[in-house]
């Protein structure tokens, strides 16, 4: 059993399905949705399915590297073309001739590489950075993004040919919270690769587990992962309480609690209390989602946020994300501690 044939909800039959149709095309193809719900499993199963599962899968993050190397990852480049390259380096569309290559976080790519790359999508060719020759490619693409592309458009920071380009057949794979049937068994499979990996034979209790049902997983599937991963690891569920409340308001309560805040005494609703809650919670999860996604940098966090250092700090404890000792804990200079690292 595959990855992919664990996800047995309703949403995720249907993207099955849809992988069953397009994979035997070299139609280009558009995962979407948010960060951790599973997007690099789906381009798996894609590759696996298709007459290209013989030769390479290769993922380029491209949130993961500047504009230059970029272009170098993907494109290769010759001895000579800048600092520190000392011989000729392949790219990705060369290593994974006849194969696939998913571009991860394509929304990230500068204007001025997305030329290039709409070019060798229309034209199956391209030059190494620093070279004349023009090479050929065959290669099967699969973007993904967790962006809003149409929005990214919109705002002049992303090319409507090459979304169109990239978006011949578009894949949006549901977040954790819609199908939560899901959670069990892949709880199930990470506690079993867990203790394989760490040599444990640690068991989750059902009152933990019910936990995990009802947290409304921001960080989605990845984050299941990492709780699971921390269970096994610390042979204890003692710290995963803080762990899911960083998860959000969970899911099954979220309606619940608002109406208990904004309800009078005669049982008559405040709106302003029901926007200043609703406001708070989605507050919340960002914060949050963007510490998951962050690993806990706090000043990489806040930067992404647009706000400073020291009001996410106060956010962190205001939301319940973190304790006052905690937050007290910082030693003075930690923004710029931090800054510096990241």
């Amino acid at each position: 059993m595959n990855e992919l044939d664990r996800c047995t909800s309703p949403g995720m039959r249907a993207v099955r399905d849809m992988v069953a149709k397009v994979a035997t095309t070299n139609a280009a193809v558009l995962l979407t949705g948010e960060s951790g719900v599973g997007k690099e499993i789906v381009a798996h199963a894609i590759h696996r399915a298709s007459p290209r599962s013989s030769r390479q899968f290769l993922k380029v993050n491209c949130a993961a590297l500047p504009g230059e190397l970029l272009e170098s990852e993907l494109f290769g480049h010759q001895r000579g073309a800048f600092t520190g390259a000392y011989r000729d380096k392949p790219g990705k569309f060369e290593l994974a001739e006849k194969g696939t290559l998913m571009l991860d976080e394509i929304g990230e790519v500068p204007l001025r590489l997305q030329a290039k790359l709409l070019h060798v999508l229309q034209d199956g060719e391209f030059a190494r950075v620093g070279g004349e020759r023009v090479l050929s490619t065959d290669v099967r693409v699969v973007a993904a993004t967790n962006r809003d592309l149409a929005a990214e458009i919109a705002a002049g920071r992303f090319r409507e040919d090459l979304y169109y380009r990239l978006n011949v057949i578009e894949i949006r794979i549901p977040p954790l919270r819609e199908r939560r049937e899901e959670i069990p068994v892949l709880t199930e499979h990470f506690l079993r690769t867990a203790n394989a990996a760490y040599g444990r034979n640690v068991e989750i209790p059902a009152a933990t587990r019910r936990l995990l049902l009802e947290c409304a997983w921001p960080g989605n599937i990845r984050q299941l992962e990492n709780v699971i991963k921390r269970i096994v690891v610390l042979g204890s569920t003692a710290g995963v309480e803080r762990e899911l409340a960083a998860a959000g308001v969970p899911a099954t309560t979220a309606a619940s609690a608002v109406t208990a805040v904004a309800a009078d005494g005669d049982g008559r609703m405040d709106l302003k209390a029901i926007a200043r809650r609703a406001a708070r919670d989605a507050e919340r999860i960002a914060i949050a989602d963007m510490l998951e996604r962050t690993h806990w940098n706090r000043a990489k966090a806040a930067r992404v946020l647009g706000i400073s250092y020291k009001a996410l700090l106060y956010k962190i404890v205001d939301c319940g994300l973190a304790s006052k000792d905690d937050a007290a804990a910082e030693p003075a200079g930690a923004d710029e501690l931090q800054t510096a690292a990241a």
